[in-house]
């Protein structure tokens, strides 16, 4: 797999994950009704910030690995991908369903932005998620670790932009996509857990494949 091949995939993947109905999105659409495009989209710069923290951590982790015991980065990778296919195959089991989205207290912009990246960087999900995930994508081969994470954290950043910015740009018509078609939502959640599976093989594969 090149270098170019592998980001497509992170990308694909990355795209999963920030399309599934979540803390974040409901976060963005709550400030969005509340205080308006502006607190949704400060509410959504939050998030990006808090997405590019968890790379940099990702990063730090997988470097202090390679310093430390080469060996566990592979380790790492094949128990990634185990826990990978495990969220997939909760993702198809559940049936994500949506309530009403709670507008909260408006609440000034800077207030917005801070929740929204407090909240993502204190996500326990977010922590299991970053150390399953980013050992199948930063490769030492790949070139300098910070220059992969680097290239990661920005397309973090501008997929949470163009997601959660266009739900924040369309908060009243977005929380009655999300809250008014249960099959929609579910149909997300299910794609997104045969593309975790799907990914997880892959990169298990390729790394079995390098080991050779």
């Amino acid at each position: 797999m090149t270098y170019v091949e592998n980001l497509w995939l992170f990308f694909v993947l990355l795209s999963g994950i920030i399309i599934v109905p979540g803390m974040d999105m409901f976060f963005v659409i709550a400030n969005a009704l509340t205080g308006g495009r502006r607190a949704g989209l400060s509410a959504t710069v939050g998030i990006m910030l808090g997405g590019v923290y968890h790379t940099l951590l990702g990063a730090i982790g997988i470097s202090a690995l390679l310093a430390i015991a080469p060996w566990l980065l592979n380790v790492m990778l094949f128990a990634g991908a185990a826990y990978m296919v495990w969220i997939g195959v909760t993702l198809i089991r559940s049936a994500i369903t949506v309530g009403a989205i709670r507008a909260a207290k408006p609440s000034s912009l800077w207030i917005a932005f801070r929740q929204g990246m407090i909240t993502c960087m204190l996500n326990p999900k977010a922590y299991l998620f970053i150390f399953a995930v980013y050992p199948q994508f930063i490769r030492p081969q790949y070139g300098p670790l910070w220059s992969q994470a680097l290239v990661m954290g920005i397309m973090t950043a501008a997929v949470q932009l163009a997601v959660y910015g266009a739900l924040a740009l369309a908060a009243g018509t977005s929380r009655n996509l999300i809250t008014g078609n249960p099959v929609a939502t579910i149909f997300i959640g299910r794609a997104a857990g045969l593309l975790f599976i799907g990914v997880a093989l892959l990169t298990a594969w390729h790394g079995m494949v390098t080991l050779d």
